[in-house]
């Protein structure tokens, strides 16, 4: 079992990594899924725009890709952030930078435990589920 921050072609730290890990395990437990191996890639917009480019065919930028290689119950993944992205999103939406960043990892988690978020319905499932993980994140920090 494994999670691992890494980043590519920018400057960029991310605190308090085990009150993080605990908090995305204590997620995926919830979802009835146990954690494989999940990489978490911090990243710029530039970089992440590729890989939307070379692999899902999109030529926008987003604030997270998720690659799952999940097997039934273990989850598997490598999750892609934009930095830049969660930034200016956490501007946008009126909320505090590592609130956004948060529902962006969890929302990378929700996808390797099997949520879309394509349609209006399945969006709004996804959604509930992180407002709950981030109140839960709140309770246990």
């Amino acid at each position: 079992m494994a999670i691992n921050f890494y980043t590519e072609k920018i400057n960029f730290i991310i605190k308090n990594k085990t009150k993080l890990k605990n908090w995305i395990k204590l997620v995926s437990n919830h979802e009835k899924r146990t954690i494989g191996e999940v990489n978490f890639i911090f990243t710029s917009d530039e970089e992440l725009i590729k890989k939307n480019i070379q692999f899902l065919r999109h030529n926008t930028f987003t604030d997270v890709i998720t690659f799952d290689y999940s097997d039934k119950k273990k989850i598997n993944g490598d999750i892609f952030i934009s930095i830049e992205r969660v930034t200016e999103n956490a501007t946008k939406f009126k909320v505090e930078y590592l609130e956004e960043l948060n529902r962006v990892i969890i929302h990378g988690i929700l996808h390797l435990c099997g949520y879309k978020d394509k349609t209006k319905t399945t969006a709004n499932l996804m959604r509930k589920k992180e407002n709950w993980a981030l109140k839960y994140r709140k309770l246990i920090s």
